[in-house]
This record gives structure tokens, C-alpha cells and sequence, in this order.
């Protein structure tokens, strides 16, 4: 493996990296942090480039790239990490494909997530990891949400997002109608809701709805639904995190598929 060395903080495969690092290149992502890169490595995804902190220690990282792998002075690599204190390694990644044809693959849990104008990254990833380790079919992520693949969905997700099928950019009209084509129940979690997590038959194909943490589903996206479930809660608790949500009833869907 040939390591190129980088010396000024001008130089443009850094300009581009920092590109990426903004959501400024479309169809690629910026991965950065041991665990995340490890996650990164294990995954089907396609690495364009790597790089390394000079103060970076040898746990392995450095012998596990081919092709383009760049190493950077520590002073010039902070100013391409997203984080304050960078791990001091950084890749440069394609995208994983958003294609609706890849949730209906099989799944160890009949479902998959709807998420409607999530506007927090961190609870976006959150949701991903959750999803992946509750066994679903994929994830659908709407229009006016945050993006699932920058860098803070990304460390929050931990490595789920690279796996997961992921399908974003779909208004709430688009995602029911390829739920019912796919003979899905469209189920929403909503506070409206009159019937418990606990009573819905999750053996079914169904696909769950949340809504945004601030607003929650309109009353004109719930009309569109075939069913409105709750998690039942002390009166006065007002509602749970998002991502703590997905994870209750995530969890029963499993429970009773006995996966």
C-alpha cells in the first residue's frame, strides 16, 4: 500500500474532502472515527479515500485500505475533521444505493420504518441502529428531513446506516402507495392513537409511521393510514424520544416473531 503524504491544508483532495465532510458532493459521505471506519471496512460500501493523522497510532487502520490513502499533519487534519477531537482517521465513501427495491428483501421483522420530516440527525441515526438490530426490512426516510448520511447520523447510527436498506427523499404520499402495492398495513405511532403496540399482529407486513418530534403526523397524513397505535404511558409523561419509541415497539414486532 503506497501512502501519499498531504502538506498543506490547500491542497485539494482536502478541499473536496471538506466538500463532502458539508453535504456539498452529492452521493457521498464522510465517515470519520475508529469504530465508524471499522464499521465502514466490514461493510458493503465503496471507499474512495482514506486519511490519516501522522500522530496516528498503528492499531491495525493503516494496513487495511488499497488505493488512495493520504497522510496528514495533525495540525492540517483538524481542520478537516467534523469532530473537536477526531480520531485521526477520516474516509471518503460512496453513498449506499436509495432504492425502494431494496426493502423488500427478506427480513428477520415484516416491516419497515417510515420516518416524516425527522429534523434531528442524531435521532435519525439512532432510529437506523435500532432498526437494524430489531431485524426490519429497511428504513423510508421523507422529503424536508435531515440527512441520513451526514456525519452525525452517521456516528449516531454506528455503522447500521452502510447495512441497513435506506430509502430517502419520499413524501408521505409516495411512501403509502408503495406500501399498499407492497400489501403492507400502514401502521402509525401517534398519540391519537386508541389501540396498544401490544395488541397489533406484527406476523403481518406492516409499515410503521412516525412523525416528527415537534409536530408529530398531520391530521391529513393520519386520514391516509390504515391504523393509529400507541404506547401506553403515565397521563403525566408527555411523550418519549423518537428513537426510544421505534425501540419499544421495534422490539415487540421481534418478540413476536420470535427471531
Amino acid at each position: 500500500m503506497k501512502i501519499e503524504l498531504i502538506t498543506s491544508r490547500d491542497n485539494q483532495r482536502l478541499t473536496n474532502a471538506r466538500k463532502v465532510r458539508d453535504g456539498k458532493v452529492p452521493g457521498m459521505m464522510f465517515i470519520e472515527g475508529r469504530r465508524l471506519v471499522r464499521e465502514a471496512i466490514r461493510s458493503d460500501i465503496a471507499i474512495e479515500e482514506c486519511f490519516f493523522s501522522d500522530d496516528l497510532s498503528d492499531d491495525g487502520l493503516r494496513g487495511a485500505f488499497h488505493g488512495r490513502v493520504f497522510e496528514v499533519p495533525g495540525k492540517i487534519f483538524s481542520s478537516l475533521a467534523d469532530t473537536d477531537q477526531s480520531q485521526g482517521v477520516i474516509l471518503v465513501a460512496k453513498r449506499p444505493k436509495s432504492l425502494p427495491s431494496r426493502i423488500v428483501g427478506s427480513s428477520a421483522v415484516p416491516l419497515a420504518v417510515f420516518l416524516n420530516e425527522i429534523n434531528n440527525p442524531s435521532n435519525l441515526g439512532a432510529v437506523i441502529r435500532t432498526a437494524e438490530a430489531a431485524g426490519v426490512a429497511g428504513v423510508i426516510i421523507s422529503d424536508n428531513s435531515a440527512d441520513v448520511f451526514s456525519p452525525k447520523a452517521l456516528r449516531a447510527a454506528m455503522g447500521s446506516s452502510f447495512r441497513l436498506p435506506i430509502w430517502s427523499g419520499v413524501n408521505f404520499d409516495e411512501a403509502v402507495n408503495w406500501a399498499n402495492a407492497q400489501s403492507f398495513v400502514t401502521t402509525a405511532a401517534d398519540i391519537s392513537g386508541e389501540m396498544s403496540y401490544t395488541a397489533v399482529d406484527w406476523t403481518k407486513k406492516r409499515l410503521l409511521i412516525f412523525g416528527s418530534e415537534a409536530h408529530g403526523l398531520s391530521d391529513a397524513d393520519l386520514d391516509k393510514v390504515g391504523e393509529k397505535i400507541i404506547i401506553p404511558m403515565r397521563q403525566d409523561v408527555e411523550s418519549l424520544n423518537l428513537a426510544v419509541a421505534a425501540g419499544v415497539i421495534l422490539f415487540e414486532a421481534r418478540r413476536q416473531g420470535g427471531k
